[in-house]
């Protein structure tokens, strides 16, 4: 039987890699994404399966029952590759309220509104929601506040999800990539540093943008990853890929751990004492 696949974010990236995989498995594809063009790119390359195309802005205030209507007139839905994001970069202090809400509003709220229009379809399906994270969603870098907060709102609320969807049989896994080379740096807004910040975030931002290609991973591996993923009978909650991620993941729970030992003394003092 024909399965059917909701990806968003599906013109480009992650989204636009996973979706030819999955129609080269014979799926039938709900392509969500902004570009028509892209769009129809995508369902004219196929040879197997094949796409609804449905260009929206999942930010758009009608996107939850468009995205619902969608799922309705599919017959159902078996995975939802919730993708659809972008990075904001520079210091907390300097991104203005319009910039912070713009950022949640894409990798938050709209996250959430696709979940709400899939999740009754998922659960009758028993079946997989893929939410794609960053490394940046387990620990910050100086420039990568606001996003990496956008990115822990995510993990949080999939790790809750995966928690309360234990009795039907759906499956959340939240995808941590590392830093691959897809479109996804083009659409990256950058706030340049203030003076204060330039031996912090000014550093890190020079420092990353000398970065070789060698220092960016195939993003081939995480459409791969994913793929391997949504078929197994019980898959991880989450799965960090990229060496990157992995160790850049591994020490920051290494230094929250030594952290926590550190100033545990502080949780049995008695209040108002120092220890």
């Amino acid at each position: 039987m024909t399965s059917t696949w909701l990806i968003t974010g599906a013109t480009s990236g992650f989204g636009r890699l996973v979706a030819e995989r999955a129609l080269a498995a014979g799926a039938h594809v709900i392509a969500v994404g902004r570009r028509r063009d892209r769009l129809a790119e995508l369902a004219d390359s196929a040879t197997e399966g094949y796409v609804t195309e449905l260009p929206l802005d999942i930010t758009a205030p009608d996107a939850e029952q468009v995205l619902a209507d969608a799922v309705r007139a599919a017959g159902g839905l078996d995975v939802l590759v919730n993708n659809a994001g972008y990075g904001l970069f520079g210091p907390v202090e300097q991104i203005d309220a319009d910039k912070a809400r713009a950022i949640f509003e894409t990798n938050v709220l709209a996250n959430l509104a696709v979940l709400r229009a899939t999740l009754p379809a998922l659960r009758a399906s028993r079946g997989r929601i893929v939410q794609i994270s960053s490394l940046n969603g387990q620990f910050a870098w100086a420039s990568s506040g606001l996003y990496s907060a956008s990115k822990a709102a995510v993990e949080l609320a999939g790790e809750a999800l995966a928690h309360e969807l234990a009795p039907t049989g759906a499956k959340v896994t939240i995808v941590e990539p590392g830093v691959f080379a897809t479109e996804f740096a083009a659409r990256v807004d950058v706030v340049a540093p203030h003076d204060v910040y330039a031996p912090t975030v000014g550093k890190f931002l020079a420092d990353f943008s000398a970065l070789p290609p060698s220092a960016f991973g195939n993003a081939e591996s995480v459409a791969d990853a994913i793929m391997a993923v949504v078929a197994l009978e019980e898959p991880p909650l989450r799965l960090a890929v990229g060496a990157d991620a992995v160790e850049g993941i591994r020490e920051s729970l290494r230094s929250r751990l030594a952290e926590l030992d550190r100033w545990e003394s502080f949780a049995s003092a008695p209040l108002g004492r120092a220890v």
